[in-house]
């Protein structure tokens, strides 16, 4: 019933993000600048009008990393599946410490409460095991949570950066320094220069 309903829900919000157009950039051209009856609209289709942040952070919610692949940042997949891979393997280590003390902690309860477990352990350290693993792993589900949010959001800004232009005489270079200094004699080093 709560699967039909978060599928109900995702495709309502479909549903009103692509009912949405996107407009086309207006400029206003003048032609005699004596009169404001002499102008004329000229519609222009703008770059940014293919990338709309909306659906990149729809198709990021509803499948990890395809708003990614929207925005034609391929090279962004393998990072979103590896954060995804790596606080996965982590619960799953953490989830099976969990259940492998909690099982020797009832074991040990079983035989009487004094005795050792098969790991060598008594049953206080295997309580404080079994909390240090249960709280590790209540984290680590809590930052693949952070992660699907942040990809969604590296998804929507990237689709709303596509819009702006660089400027082509912008640089930024990594060039020796060289300084003669009356205190300190010749130096050097390296200066990174940015040139507009």
């Amino acid at each position: 019933m709560r699967a039909f309903a978060l599928c109900g829900i995702f495709f309502l919000i479909a549903t009103v993000s692509f009912a949405q157009k996107t407009k086309a950039d207006t400029v206003i051209i003048k032609t005699d600048t004596a009169t404001l009856s002499s102008q004329r609209v000229e519609k222009i289709e703008s770059y940014a009008s293919r990338f709309d942040p909306r659906k990149a952070l729809l198709f990021s919610a509803i499948m990890p990393g395809a708003g990614q692949l929207y925005n034609k940042k391929y090279w962004k997949m393998p990072l979103v599946y590896g954060g995804f891979t790596v606080t996965t393997m982590v619960v799953v280590f953490y989830d099976r410490n969990h259940r492998k003390f909690r099982n020797e902690l009832f074991e040990v309860l079983n035989n009487g409460g004094s005795g050792l477990s098969s790991s060598g352990l008594n049953a206080t350290q295997l309580r404080r095991g079994i909390d240090i693993s249960r709280r590790q792993r209540d984290i680590y589900i809590l930052f693949s949570g952070v992660w699907y949010i942040l990809q969604m959001v590296d998804a929507h800004v990237d689709a709303h950066l596509k819009e702006f232009q660089l400027n082509p005489k912008l640089q930024v270079k990594w060039e020796p320094h060289f300084e003669n200094n009356m205190l300190l004699g010749r130096q050097a080093g390296f200066s990174l220069t940015f040139r507009f």
